[in-house]
């Protein structure tokens, strides 16, 4: 039997149990094509250094006896070295809320705790990884001195969004980012950060359509032990996490509306209360919130309580699609060249005068990413000649379907594909829509589309 195609392709484990790291091994390999496991966790550097892990599982405790986390905590920084954009989860059973507090400070994305439910390792590792494809437009080889992602753009467009994020990254003002899918909303917000007071705490991002509803409540604020079925130990939440910091919520159009007033409270008051707690725990933080819902549908309060949008776009700044700033493809292609040269280890091709003409007239309706995407599928499959317009996947959309023929293809797989791809062509990639053509919420959506590599 063929076995599928993993959605992601490393993970590091890094425990000094064996049987620990045979059961993530086995629990995650259908997760990712390969997964790494060292006991020694003086080698974790080197690998994350050399081979850009899409998750690294980091053990916080070393040696017999060992409960401080402080093992743990200096490999953080170590790894957050050789790659400052490396997503690391930690693993403890020891120390609880504390560790995990000062770990997502020092730039962890999550934690998990033993003993673990796999339901929940999966989904807590699946996130984190989708976390690093989507800012697969920065790696450590194109990370500038100050390590700053590149927000590349000298169009009218995005001179405007460098302006304002010039203005409004040194105040302590909400922002509200808009933008399709694949425009470059989180390079936006991490801009905003490096601009700010806060540039040197970490970022802590929430993407909130990759959460599965009934979770995202304690994914924010957390939870004290027994609060509800499956709360084996407290847990504390992103917004607590980001203490000090900064706030991304991506996707804030997936916030449920009954979490929404709740989420309106911690931002006025400046305080959470945890899932299950009576007392509130103060944060101080800055929230940049994105999203990819058009002004009309957010500013219908049949959609998003308006109470909360005046809360979080006290500054907004919207994305330009690609379509709408084609001067900038030539400069996106150029970098794109360079840079998935240099990770395939190989010589940046040339482009002929027809394909970068055929590049700048598409459309783009997946915006940056989808460029992105072609030039990496370019770099990997071309020869010694020039790239021509047919080594992209430029194919005009089809103006009419007349007839709808039978499907010839029953294997439920390609099926499902075929009517992913198609949902999200007619709606230009938007995800809400795409969605509910289909008949499902966004994070299945998403699910699938990381399924079938989408």
């Amino acid at each position: 039997m063929t076995r599928t195609a993993a959605p992601f392709d490393l993970c590091l484990v890094v425990d000094d149990d064996e049987d620990i790291l045979t059961a993530i091994r086995l629990l995650l390999r259908g997760l990712f094509a390969e997964v790494v496991t060292l006991s020694d966790p003086q080698d974790a550097a080197a690998i994350v250094a050399t081979r850009a892990p899409d998750v690294v599982l980091l053990d916080a405790n070393y040696g017999r006896g060992a409960t401080d986390a402080a093992e743990g905590l200096a490999l953080l920084d170590t790894l957050l070295v050789a790659d400052p954009h490396v997503i690391v989860v930690m693993i403890t059973a020891h120390a609880g809320v504390s560790v995990a507090v000062e770990a997502m400070k020092r730039g962890a994305t999550d934690f998990v705790s033993k003993p673990w439910d796999n339901a929940r390792l999966l989904a807590t590792v699946r996130t984190a990884a989708q976390l690093r494809r989507q800012r697969g437009l920065v790696a450590p080889a194109e990370v500038p001195a100050a390590g700053s992602a590149p927000l590349i753009g000298a169009s009218p467009a995005m001179a405007r969004v460098h302006s304002l994020i010039a203005r409004a990254g040194p105040t302590e003002a909400n922002v509200l980012v808009l933008g399709e899918n694949g425009t470059g909303k989180e390079l936006v917000a991490r801009a905003l950060h490096r601009h700010s007071r806060r540039a040197d705490r970490p970022v802590q991002t929430v993407d909130l359509g990759a959460i599965a509803t009934d979770l995202i409540d304690s994914e924010l604020f957390g939870h004290v032990k027994g609060a509800f079925t499956d709360a084996r130990g407290d847990r504390v939440g992103r917004i607590q996490a980001a203490d000090g910091g900064t706030l991304f919520l991506d996707e804030i159009g997936n916030l449920p509306l009954h979490l929404q007033p709740k989420l309106l409270t911690a931002l006025e008051q400046r305080q959470v209360t945890p899932v299950g707690a009576n007392k509130p725990v103060p944060v101080d933080i800055r929230v940049i919130a994105a999203t990819n819902m058009t002004p009309a549908t957010l500013r219908d309060d049949r959609h998003f309580r308006q109470d909360l949008l005046f809360r979080l776009n006290t500054v907004e700044i919207e994305l330009p699609p690609l379509r709408e700033r084609r001067e900038d493809i030539r400069a996106l292609v150029d970098h794109f060249l360079d840079h998935y040269a240099r990770r395939y280890d190989r010589r940046a091709p040339l482009l002929t005068y027809a394909a970068m003409e055929a590049l700048i007239a598409h459309d783009w309706p997946g915006n940056v990413r989808a460029l992105r995407h072609a030039i990496e599928r370019a770099v990997i499959l071309a020869g010694d000649a020039p790239l021509e317009p047919q080594d992209f996947p430029l194919a005009a959309p089809a103006a009419r379907v007349a007839v709808v023929a039978p499907p010839t293809d029953y294997n439920l797989d390609r099926v499902e594909r075929r009517l992913v791809e198609e949902a999200l062509r007619k709606h230009g990639y938007n995800i809400s829509a795409a969605a509910a053509e289909l008949g499902v919420s966004r994070a299945a959506l998403y699910r699938r589309m990381e399924k079938h590599g989408l």
